[in-house]
């Protein structure tokens, strides 16, 4: 049986985001693409965030602090605009993560994405 992608999307990781990792496919949507940003935080990929992650907003080192969680799930909770014919859309999301033996943790966001030649890519997000 084919591994479950981590985003949750009931997917095997191999039909759903290691195409993007791989850069094999570009995340057809917002959405499809915070679900891979999400992916990449598990596998503690930072060349991949760095690459979706929008230059007027990326830090300079995207890898500092990807060893300080372990992602246990992903939620989409809403998504506004983001298809395949939009500029612009938002997700709201509920990432859940331990960052110890015991202790578990919620990170809830809402996520600005912008298409920029013809790519979606994460700007910066409102906590909540």
């Amino acid at each position: 049986m084919a591994a479950a992608c981590p985003c949750g999307s009931g997917a095997s990781f191999a039909g759903c985001c290691r195409p993007y990792l791989r850069g094999e496919a570009d995340a057809p949507t917002a959405e499809a693409l915070m679900r891979s940003r999400y992916t990449a935080f598990v596998r503690r990929d930072a060349a991949y965030l760095a690459s979706t992650w929008h230059a007027s907003t990326r830090p300079l080192d995207v890898a500092e602090g990807l060893d300080e969680a372990e992602w246990r799930g992903l939620e989409i909770l809403g998504t506004t605009d983001g298809l395949e014919g939009d500029d612009a859309g938002t997700v709201t999301f509920v990432a859940h993560h331990a960052t110890g033996a015991i202790s578990m943790g919620q990170h809830r966001e809402t996520s600005r994405f912008v298409r920029v030649d013809g790519r979606w890519q994460y700007v910066d997000g409102d906590l909540s």
